[in-house]
């Protein structure tokens, strides 16, 4: 899929075509409404618009990323509503069917992200947003609504599950792939190797997409 991006926007990599593959699995129903948390280019909206939805409402901190994901989504002929700002502020009170996350993960002593950084940046354990995520999801999700993310197994799936379970969703791995290190962990092996996420001379990692459904409403 090729993508207008602006310098500071996350590049759609490894993990972005792993949750777009996984969505194309899903059995998503036609006629859904999706929320992409964290669009960046879009490129989780586009492959959303292949399952006929009602809606595609994309947001994402950055100025940047929501200019081209306007541009992506127009281009394409994609109707999504985006918007800037906090995800789960700027859709409180609503619910999908669908949701798609492809949230910062990246561990780090990186402290407040900044710019570009906040793509990726998420705390010592890379969980900043995962825990946010987890927590609002099934808030957010509709009943019988879908939720499919993204993240490294260095970032505790474990924990991702629990806290999905925790808030009533059905919660399961449904695809696991090694990928080698992207630009960003190739910079901060030696600080994860120093926070015991990684073993030194490692160049790769597990990525998880994780699904949690919502009960279907008695």
């Amino acid at each position: 899929m090729s993508l207008t991006r602006l310098p500071g926007v996350y590049r759609p990599q490894h993990d972005t075509w792993l949750l777009t593959d996984a969505l194309a699995d899903a059995g998503i129903r036609p006629g859904a409404s999706v929320l992409d948390v964290g669009c960046g280019t879009g490129a989780l909206s586009i492959a959303a618009a292949r399952t006929g939805p009602r809606s595609v409402t994309a947001v994402d901190v950055s100025r940047r990323a929501v200019w081209v994901a306007r541009v992506n989504t127009a281009l394409r002929g994609v109707r999504a509503e985006v918007t800037r700002g906090d995800a789960f502020e700027q859709v409180a009170g609503r619910t999908f069917d669908l949701i798609l996350a492809n949230p910062p993960y990246v561990p780090g002593k990186c402290g407040t992200p900044r710019g570009r950084h906040r793509a990726w940046d998420a705390g010592e354990d890379g969980r900043e947003m995962l825990d946010r995520l987890c927590v609002n999801a099934p808030l957010l999700l509709a009943p019988a609504g879908t939720l499919l993310m993204v993240h490294s197994g260095l970032c505790d799936e474990e924990r991702t599950l629990h806290l999905l379970r925790g808030g009533g969703l059905k919660a399961q791995v449904v695809v696991r792939a090694d990928v080698p290190f992207g630009p960003v962990m190739h910079r901060r092996r030696r600080e994860l190797v120093e926070l015991g996420l990684i073993e030194p001379g490692q160049h790769s990692e597990e990525l998880v997409v994780i699904r949690g459904d919502q009960p279907t409403a008695a």
